[in-house]
């Protein structure tokens, strides 16, 4: 039963600690925020932030693997096995996007320096362009380039989404981001 609680008090003590973080964070930039802050924000002392992490940047970085490891499983509740269910994927994605809307909005925001949008970046070329390079039989440094290029743009994309106030269905912005990914801008008419 005290195991319980412990568990309890850890989960909501790093809750409150991640929720003051993200308030920071639409603010100012992760290196003008101070341990000392967050604590007065989340109504916690020093000393238990400093039993959970070492730092602001730790807590960011494990505030941001939390998110990619959540986005992979939700992802892996679908069985995606065909080049056709890229559609589908690039929905779920951006449905996960939408949930989370908030977080991600402030994560992916330029004016915050994080690293979300490179860890972003590293899970969806694991997820898409693997695959899609097969189907495709395409030169690995070609296919380079081109999963960066694709990726970076479709990751813009959908921050600019998130900042419109996601003013089309995430099945909608699946559709425009397959579409330019399969036919190009010349596709898009």
């Amino acid at each position: 039963m005290a195991s319980s609680k412990l568990d309890r008090r850890k989960k909501y003590t790093r809750m409150v600690l991640k929720d003051s973080l993200m308030k920071l964070l639409k603010e100012k930039q992760i290196s003008s925020i101070t341990v000392k802050e967050i604590c007065e924000l989340a109504d916690i002392n020093r000393s238990t932030f400093y039993s959970h992490y070492a730092d602001q940047f730790e807590l960011l970085d494990k505030m941001e693997d939390e998110i990619i490891e959540d986005m992979r499983g939700y992802l892996s509740q679908y069985p995606f096995d065909k080049e056709e269910d890229s559609l589908q994927i690039i929905e779920k994605l951006i449905e996960y996007f939408a949930s989370k809307q908030e977080m991600c909005q402030t994560l992916l925001n330029e004016k915050v320096d994080t690293t979300f949008q490179k860890k972003t970046m590293v899970f969806a070329h694991q997820v898409f362009m693997k695959n899609w390079n097969e189907v495709n039989n395409l030169d690995k440094d070609v296919s380079e380039y081109l999963s960066t290029f694709i990726i970076s743009g479709s990751i813009h994309v959908i921050k600019t989404w998130l900042n419109s106030d996601m003013d089309r269905s995430p099945k909608e912005m699946a559709e425009i981001i397959n579409n330019l990914i399969n036919k190009g801008l010349l596709g898009m008419k």
